[in-house]
């Protein structure tokens, strides 16, 4: 192999060089790394983040960027948790509401994240408001009525706990030895990808982000689907704040913060192009298990958590330049 195309490979993957580097020299620090147990719960961990980071996906591959991400988590984990805990916990959210059936809250959770998904897109659709500053407005407006929500009497702004065990058990339950939370991830992830490679909508969306110009040309109707694609977005964020809750057995308005970051991090270190039009769903997969192998595994031999941010941050910024050198490379 020459010397030419051994930089064009390590180029274009740069980032999966850098976690086998990585995991090489965790398991030399600690062996235990390598154990079927640390693999699980790396999965468990990075199971919510794959959902999220599917949603981010659906508004990246447009040409937008959506940073209510995190908020509507949040917003969502706060809604199903304060509806499904268990009747005789001292500090119920509704002292008064009966037993509910599992799916109506988990249901509206969701409803929640998509309405909030589908303001998103009307206002980037309809007043041509670039995507950046519409959802940075939502991000805002979202967390201001989920912490009102909150601090409603009798609650008064403590941490939501006392979760039923129907619904704890979607996040930390197994099925024939499979985590739940892991079998949901993998559902919505092929849901997903058929969305992506067999449906109209995803050809829309990826001709949207290829060119808008020419989507509009040839016919596409941009702002329709971009008012589904935020939308489903926004039902991802909102099943992803739902398994979260579930997850951590628990709710408080600050959750979800910076989940967006994290999200779009992985989805542009999976190979999702920032310039829009560009995307896989195994990208993306590959992109949230890469930071799930760095968060896990830099904790569990020890390193500080702020030198893990700058580790973070100095992948993300390789991963973002790189991806820009190609697109300056193919115009």
């Amino acid at each position: 192999m020459s010397g030419r195309k051994i930089i064009s490979f390590m180029s274009q993957n740069a980032i999966y060089i850098v976690l086998v580097v990585l995991v090489i020299a965790i398991a030399i620090w600690d062996t235990r790394f390598l154990s079927l147990t640390v693999f699980r719960d790396i999965l468990l961990q990075s199971s919510t983040r794959t959902i999220i980071a599917l949603g981010a996906a659906f508004v990246l591959i447009t040409g937008g960027v959506d940073l209510s991400t995190g908020r509507v988590v949040g917003l969502t984990a706060v809604l199903s948790a304060s509806m499904l805990q268990t009747t005789d916990y001292a500090q119920r959210f509704y002292p008064n509401l009966g037993e509910m059936p599992l799916w109506l809250p988990i249901v509206i959770a969701i409803v929640a994240g998509l309405l909030v998904g589908l303001l998103n897109g009307f206002v980037i659709s309809k007043f041509s408001i670039p995507p950046f500053i519409a959802t940075l407005g939502t991000m805002v407006m979202v967390y201001g009525i989920n912490s009102i929500y909150f601090d409603l009497p009798p609650n008064n702004s403590q941490p939501i706990g006392g979760l039923r065990p129907d619904f704890t058990n979607l996040g930390t339950g197994y099925v024939f030895g499979m985590p739940i939370l892991v079998l949901i991830a993998i559902i919505v992830s092929i849901l997903v990808w058929i969305v992506f490679n067999k449906t109209v909508l995803g050809k829309n969306m990826y001709a949207i982000g290829g060119n808008r110009e020419a989507a509009i040309v040839s016919g596409i109707n941009v702002g329709k689907n971009l008012l589904f694609i935020y939308a489903i977005a926004g039902a991802l964020y909102g099943l992803g704040g739902v398994l979260e809750a579930a997850r951590t057995g628990g709710a408080t308005n600050n959750y979800g913060n910076m989940y967006e970051l994290d999200a779009i991090a992985a989805c542009v270190v999976g190979g999702v192009s920032t310039s829009g039009g560009i995307g896989t769903v195994p990208g993306v997969l590959a992109g949230v298990l890469i930071f799930g192998v760095i968060n896990y595994g830099l904790t569990f031999i020890g390193v500080n958590p702020y030198w893990q941010l700058i580790i973070k941050g100095l992948i993300i910024v390789t991963a973002v330049a790189f991806d820009i050198r190609k697109y300056l490379a193919k115009r």
